[in-house]
């Protein structure tokens, strides 16, 4: 689907002839999906302040490493992009042994678009109302709490994994199919808790149907209102999911700080903002060399995740 741009030249671009024609974007998701929603939205806008159309092109399937694997063979000339997010990007080289690329080898990165807190909520009759009265009862009943998620390797169960080796304690690990079946578990009581993405939780939240008890993200960000962050009471903790433009490595550098320059931009739309926000995310634009230096610490969370939830790639 090509995205409407603007006729007229963007002065982003008065100093250079890219793009002069239609740039194709792959999305790694299906359509529909929060990855596909900010990404589409973010292009859009980029669209119209570069003056030139973009086609996103929908590659999902294996957890996202069709369509990342298709960017990482595309021409290095700006005119193959990614919407890459942590699952696909950073998560599915842990999980899958036919994974061809290496994040940071693999791929020049442009600059995050978002960033998506996951939220640690519980059944309302779980008697505690902050993160250190749930870690206080989660200690007091080792491996007897449960612990739900969307499935094996998924974002909450790696999320799950990462608070109980950060918090020191022991949940019961059970799996389910598709995040909307986990939260369910926790909302009829089937299961205790879920460190899910907000979006999954924030409506049941509203309706009182779940606890919310803090988010991922550091101790310095609201995304969530008055929620507080897990850290202000689990200092140092942090896994937030994330969504960032990249292309094949190698792009000419003129290319490369133009994009950044025009994402920058983009992110700075009213409308952009409240796109990314109804999606519980939070905008955020990075330097290249910042979202590389996210995206390794990214990674050394998610491999430390891995291994304390004992996956093993397939």
């Amino acid at each position: 689907m090509a995205l409407a741009a603007w006729a007229s030249a963007s002065p982003l671009r008065a100093q250079t002839k890219y793009p002069d024609r239609p740039i194709r974007c792959i999305i790694p998701n299906s359509p529909g999906s929060s990855v596909d929603t900010i990404g589409r939205a973010v292009m859009t806008e980029m669209s119209r302040l570069c003056g030139q159309a973009v086609v996103l092109d929908n590659r999902a399937g294996a957890a996202g490493a069709i369509g990342v694997e298709a960017a990482r063979q595309a021409p290095a000339d700006g005119y193959t992009l990614l919407v890459g997010s942590s699952s696909a990007v950073t998560v599915a080289p842990f999980l899958q042994k036919a994974v061809p690329y290496q994040p940071l080898k693999d791929f020049d990165l442009i600059s995050l678009m978002g960033l998506l807190p996951n939220v640690l909520v519980c059944h309302p009759a779980l008697p505690v109302n902050s993160v250190t009265q749930f870690l206080a009862l989660a200690k007091s009943k080792p491996g007897h709490m449960r612990m739900a998620s969307a499935g094996m390797g998924s974002v909450s169960h790696l999320a799950g994994a990462a608070l109980q080796v950060h918090g020191r304690f022991e949940s019961l690990h059970v799996p389910y199919r598709g995040g909307s079946q986990g939260v369910a578990s926790v909302v009829s009581g089937e299961t205790d808790w879920v460190l899910t993405p907000a979006p999954a939780a924030m409506g049941l939240v509203t309706a009182k149907r779940l606890k919310i008890l803090g988010h991922s993200m550091s101790a310095q960000q609201r995304p969530l209102g008055e929620t507080p962050a897990i850290a202000s009471e689990l200092p140092g903790f942090e896994f937030a999911s994330w969504i960032g433009l990249m292309g094949p490595r190698g792009l000419p550098p003129s290319t490369l700080a133009l994009l950044n320059a025009i994402a920058a931009q983009a992110l700075k739309s009213d409308s952009l903002i409240k796109v990314l926000e109804i999606n519980g995310a939070m905008a955020r634009h990075t330097t290249p060399e910042g979202f590389r230096s996210f995206l390794s610490h990214d990674i050394d969370i998610t491999r430390a995740a891995v291994q304390a939830a004992g996956i093993q790639a397939e």
